[in-house]
């Protein structure tokens, strides 16, 4: 990891940290992770999702509060649950593959989330005929547990669930924001034992735990303010250039 005062990082990161919490503060919701494929274009990508972790906790205990006792549990449950071998099978990959094979798989998760999102919203994924059960669930989890270890992106898989249940506005977002509140918690142990944190990456995140309370207080406010397809469509055309500089530079 760079310097903490070196100005390229400090633009990279202040930026990638400013859209999480405005993502994360309800303006976007589901594009926060990426934050993570922004990094990756600076720094190692165990570096970059290590730097984002205590940041994107942060920023869930800010956003869990208002949301408290508001999620449908069952789905939280099943979810959380199913997370945890998803997580585990992250951190053994992890300790065998190179750097390069981990910039493939951000990229290539950046480039799906966008194909994903444009599919559904063009009807080309029609909604599911009946609400999936705690078993669909606990696969949909582990898909999440991945790959929100790999670049915080389970967000699309967990919706893939979520969706499926029939739940009003408040509620998905209340049970998004528990889910991933869990996963974040339990990737914490790992990816310390991993020796993904580092305490260069742990000061840099006390000088940027300001961004992330000050996005997370925009996006609450852009989100009356601004239309979010706007915000969408720039935050697709900047994951298809960050995902496919990033599987450009680790194959050649």
């Amino acid at each position: 990891m760079p310097d903490v005062f070196d100005g390229t990082f400090l633009a990279f990161a202040i930026t990638a940290v400013l859209f999480a919490g405005i993502s994360k503060g309800g303006f976007g919701s589901g594009a926060a992770f990426a934050a993570t494929p922004l990094l990756a274009l600076i720094l190692e990508p165990g570096a970059a999702i290590g730097l984002m972790l205590p940041l994107l906790m942060l920023m869930d205990i800010t956003a869990l509060r208002p949301y408290w006792r508001r999620w449908d549990g069952a789905s939280a449950l099943a979810l959380i649950v199913g997370a945890a071998p998803g997580i585990l099978l992250a951190a053994l990959l992890y300790k065998v593959a190179n750097p390069d094979f981990f910039r493939v798989l951000i990229g290539l998760i950046a480039l799906g989330f966008v194909a994903f999102q444009l599919a559904r919203a063009r009807g080309l994924i029609p909604p599911a005929a009946q609400p999936m059960g705690q078993k669909a669930g606990g696969f949909w989890g582990m898909i999440a547990g991945f790959t929100s270890f790999i670049s915080h992106a389970g967000g699309p898989p967990a919706a893939v669930f979520l969706l499926s249940r029939d739940l009003d506005k408040l509620r998905f977002q209340a049970t998004t924001v528990l889910v991933f509140w869990a996963i974040n918690l339990m990737k914490f142990l790992p990816y310390a034992m991993l020796g993904i944190f580092t305490p260069q990456s742990l000061l840099a995140d006390l000088y940027l735990a300001p961004f992330a309370v000050i996005g997370i207080w925009v996006g609450v406010r852009l989100h009356r303010l601004v239309p979010e397809q706007l915000f969408f469509a720039l935050t697709y055309v900047f994951l298809v250039i960050t995902g496919s500089k990033l599987i450009f530079d680790a194959l050649t």
